[in-house]
């Protein structure tokens, strides 16, 4: 019998032991089930079992149990009963994991909007574009290359647009032109862009120093808004989303998500260390808000100068506990309107006559980072170093977790959208399209 108990002894302690060495891994898990789980529901108007089957079905997210209020608009994710996390939806604004019970019942401004232009026809409105047959596209391909990457691929939209008319689209099942899709880092290049046009603007240079005040006593005062901008500031970071690491203590602890990068020391030098930072687009997304006198003016300006006045009405910026847009991460749109924000790069900021930054933004986004090897730009990724062989190397593209893409193929007038859970044959897939446009 003593042996038993012994034996039994240790058997809890081992399994405290496991626990406690664990247990902050839990809260990342029960945290990103319980905010992705709150966003797909009520954002994305899915169900709570589609939710669980698709998106939150992968190791070790799928250990969380999830449950949705829909009356009261939270939900809760639980990893064996052991810990619980709770993210509630707050209408434009989307969802946030709370961190005490207080942030259930804050209040909180909210962006004002515009109301959509439903009758211009596709992309200067919503309204249904008229039938274009170009002699130039072979259908037959262009549709084949299309379909073939639904099903393994786990793709859910792909919408191909050229000369501003739609040429392909299709969706999975669960899907059309009216789902929001998360974009994931998609939202780093939304972020550029309101520094392109606040810069157009003359609210900002971004060739200045970044407005740190914690930074001004030591070598970090050196760091400009294009250094963070081009993820090239040597601060630290650790972007790991396999372990507990700087991205995920970020996302799912902190209630101000500006502040983690602020705080970090210098790694390297300035201007020649790239390293891709979440961190960094959240404390730019902080600098933008430090910009405005009050925070309904920072809610309002992504959209008045930026996202309504294209017509991405469907887009909805997720905030954190603090009101700061998180720029890393959480932009939700249909994949209509993700075409056309790749639009508005491909005209070089010229949207139906009006220009919303300067011509030469665009060529600044698609600008190499100094020791990035070509691959990125300012919070956007390039081909510029021709890792995809068979596609164009002035080609650009916001690029998001589990493979969001908006293409961006300047000399043959293109626009590609693609969301989807997994990544593809991103070099296969864009030569199918590209062949097939003659």
């Amino acid at each position: 019998m003593k042996i038993f108990k012994r034996i039994l002894l240790l058997v809890a302690i081992s399994i405290s032991i496991v626990i406690f060495v664990n247990y902050p891994k839990l809260n990342m898990i029960a945290g990103y089930s319980a905010k992705n789980t709150a966003s797909s529901v009520f954002l994305g108007k899915r169900s709570l079992a589609f939710t669980d089957l698709t998106d939150n079905n992968f190791s070790p997210v799928n250990l969380a149990t999830d449950v949705v209020n829909k009356d009261k608009k939270f939900a809760t994710a639980s990893v064996a009963n052991l810990l619980t996390r709770k993210a509630i939806y707050r209408e434009g604004l989307g969802s946030v994991l709370t961190l005490q019970k207080s942030d259930e019942i804050a209040d909180y401004l909210t962006p004002k909007r515009t109301t959509p232009d439903n009758s211009t026809p596709y992309p200067y409105g919503n309204g249904p574009q008229k039938d274009t047959i170009f002699k130039t596209i072979d259908y037959a391909k262009l549709n084949k290359t299309v379909h073939a990457i639904f099903g393994k691929n786990q793709t859910r939209a792909v919408v191909v647009i050229y000369k501003d008319k739609i040429i392909a689209e299709k969706y999975a099942k669960g899907f059309s032109k009216d789902s929001r899709i998360l974009g994931w880092s998609m939202t780093k290049s939304v972020l550029s862009t309101i520094f392109g046009v606040m810069q157009y603007q003359n609210k900002i240079k971004v060739t200045d120093r970044a407005p740190i005040a914690s930074w001004k006593n030591d070598e970090r005062k050196n760091i400009s808004i294009h250094n963070l901008l081009q993820m090239n500031s040597g601060l630290a970071w650790d972007e790991n989303y396999d372990k507990i690491s700087d991205a995920t203590k970020m996302l799912f602890l902190e209630r101000d998500m500006t502040k983690m990068q602020e705080e970090k020391p210098l790694v390297g030098k300035i201007n020649e260390s790239w390293n891709y930072s979440s961190g960094t687009s959240n404390l730019l997304s902080g600098i933008v808000r430090s910009q405005f006198k009050t925070d309904q003016e920072y809610l309002d300006y992504w959209y008045t100068d930026l996202i309504d006045k294209i017509g991405m009405n469907s887009m909805v910026l997720e905030t954190d506990l603090a009101g700061n847009y998180v720029a890393s991460s959480y932009a939700w749109a249909t994949p209509r309107d993700w075409g056309k924000f790749g639009l508005l790069y491909l005209h070089k900021g010229n949207w139906n006559g009006q220009q919303i930054f300067s011509k030469k933004w665009a060529d600044y986004v698609a600008t190499p980072t100094p020791s990035s090897k070509g691959i990125y730009g300012a919070q956007f990724w390039l081909n510029a170093n021709g890792q995809m062989k068979d596609v164009p190397k002035n080609m650009y593209f916001a690029d998001g977790y589990q493979g969001q893409r908006v293409y961006i193929l300047p000399d043959q007038d293109l626009v590609i959208v693609r969301m989807a859970l997994s990544w593809m044959d991103e070099n296969a897939f864009l030569k199918g399209i590209l062949e097939s446009i003659h």
